[in-house]
């Protein structure tokens, strides 16, 4: 494993994955609540979520960032 996967706490873990256990950990509603984005208010599910992250960096910062914090607990 190379240093950097070391340092990354995110290395081999999917944008996939971490949308999962955010929405069993909070509900879309919390979760929408947390981070106001469309993809986790209206209408919300995985795909539509993964399509938006996906393409919104700025957005994908704040699900992984979130996510970082709720490990940390």
């Amino acid at each position: 494993m190379t240093e950097t996967a070391k340092q990354d706490p995110l290395h081999g873990i999917t944008l996939k994955d971490i949308v999962n256990r955010l929405v069993d950990r909070y509900g879309w509603e919390a979760l929408g609540r947390r981070i106001t984005i469309k993809c986790f208010t209206d209408d919300p599910s995985v795909a539509s979520s993964l399509k938006f992250l996906r393409k919104t960096p700025w957005a994908r910062a704040k699900v992984e960032r979130l996510y970082l914090e709720t490990i940390e607990q």
